[in-house]
This record gives C-alpha cells, structure tokens and sequence, in this order.
C-alpha cells in the first residue's frame, strides 16, 4: 500500500517482490505522488463508543505528498485524550458505583441488576478517565440524541411481521436457540460482534437474553433467563445506525448488510481525525 505503483516483475514470487519493495522504500525516492504514508490501527469499537465487541483493523492511507502529520493523526487515532474514549473499566466503576442503575432506573429488575453485580471485582478499579462501554441495554433505551427506547417484543408475538411501535425492521422473529458456544447477548455488556454469517442468523451474537425468568422445572431454586432472536432494528442499533437508516432485502439480507459494514460512530471518528488531518496539511499542497 505504500508503493502501490511499483508493479511485481512478470515471474516473479510475492517475496522477491517485497525485497524489491523494502529495497525502495530504504532508497526513499519514490515520487511522493505515487507513495502512501500508511496506518494501520487496531480497534475495539467498544473503545470508540459503540454498544459492540467488535476488534477489526483500519488502514488509513495519506498520500505522501499532502504534507500531512502523519504521526500527529497516529496519535491521535491510537491515543486520543482519555475522556473521548470508553472502556470496560469505567463501565464496571458505572456499576459499582450505582451510576449505571440509577441511569437507567427501574428498568432493571432487582435479580437481574444483582446477577450482573455478583460477577463484579470486589475491588473498586482506579479511575482511568474514561466513558464507561456502552452496553446492549444503553443501544435499545438509546444512545444518539432523540432517539427513543425501542419498544419490548412479547415473547407471543415472533410473528414474522408486526412493526412494534411502528418502528421499521422491529419485528419479532421465532425459534430462536442457546446452547453451549451459542450463548445469546447480555443486556448490561456490549453486544458481541455483528457478523454477517452465511443466511443472516450466525448465531448467539444475533440472541438477546432478556430480563425475565422462570423457574426451571425439577430444580428448585433455579431460574432460568428467557430469551429471543434480536430484532433487525435492534442489531442496527448496535451497529450504531440511526433509525432512519434504510436496508433493502429480507431479513437474512438486512442482517448480511449489517454485518459487513463499519459501525456508523467508529466511522465516524475516523473520518473526522482524516479530515483534520487534511486541514492541518500545508495549503500549497
């Protein structure tokens, strides 16, 4: 990528071919308009504010005759000011701290919010300065600025087809699974990664373990969660889409969409740290 215009020789093998790269590189005399100042991030999009574990790796590429700080955008795509970012310490702080529940207030039942808190460190984790992650519940009450928490689907109404709430691509859908190394999302985590799978139903990552139980039979005592397949909508909001967002296709199709694509606000941050980048290059150029 950083010399795309130096062709492989015809016969000759991939690594002959970088030796002829690495060799050109080290000379330093390419034309700059042919030449890429490249680089590469890894990511948790769960880092950058979307309610989703998704760990990728984005390229960014300048060519190098813009002019641009090209160390100056690694920085600051690599290790922005901590109060723009998130992460599972500050969300679990969220907790132990009560900030989590009281935000989303009688939401949560008593049992659910004592589950989640049974599985947390004994001791407080030191303030990293972060946003607590986003979690699969903050997705559905809603993240960006007016939207509205989506509506709960009656486990009686998988019908295939009603719009709850009026709200595009929030329809029920029937038989969904759990079993061991398919186990479905947690409301109070980020959602685990949207894959597009082979017909749109990959599997757990596209269940949603709700805030109901019932007793599981010949066993006293012991509760068992319900749970249902995620809602196109719902995995849209994951994904970081807003609700106005359209997607053509069946449901398999719809989920195929969302699966292959970057998260809008991961995005969204990266195109924003390109376009300072370009603005701070020299004008001339």
């Amino acid at each position: 990528m950083e010399l795309p215009f130096l062709e492989r020789v015809d016969g000759t093998d991939w690594k002959t071919h970088l030796a002829a790269l690495e060799k050109a590189k080290k000379r330093g005399d390419a034309d700059p308009t042919e030449r890429y100042e490249v680089v590469m991030t890894e990511v948790n999009a769960a880092d950058y504010g979307v309610p989703q574990i998704r760990n990728r790796v984005i390229l960014v590429a300048f060519r190098a005759d813009l002019g641009v700080d090209v160390e100056a955008f690694r920085k600051s795509v690599q290790e922005p000011p901590p109060g723009d970012w998130y992460s599972e310490k500050a969300l679990i702080r969220s907790m132990m701290l009560g900030d989590y529940w009281e935000r989303h207030g009688d939401a949560i039942p008593p049992d659910v919010r004592a589950r989640v808190e049974a599985r947390l460190p004994k001791v407080l984790p030191e303030d990293d300065g972060r946003k607590p992650w986003r979690t699969l519940r903050d997705a559905l009450q809603g993240i960006r600025e007016g939207e509205e928490p989506l509506p709960e689907i009656p486990l009686h109404e998988q019908d295939r087809k009603k719009e709850h709430g009026g709200i595009a691509y929030h329809v029920g859908w029937p038989d969904a699974r759990k079993y061991d190394g398919h186990t479905p999302n947690e409301l109070d985590r980020p959602a685990k990664t949207v894959k597009a799978g082979v017909h749109g139903v990959p599997g757990g990552e596209s269940v949603i373990e709700l805030d109901q139980r019932v007793p599981v039979p010949g066993k006293s005592g012991e509760w068992e969660y319900l749970y249902r397949y995620m809602t196109v909508r719902e995995t849209a909001r994951v994904m970081t889409f807003p609700d106005s967002w359209k997607l053509e296709g069946p449901r398999g199709e719809k989920m195929r969409q969302l699966g292959n694509a970057v998260p809008v606000m991961l995005g969204e941050f990266f195109a924003n740290a390109v376009a300072r980048a370009l603005d701070g290059a020299p004008e001339d150029k």
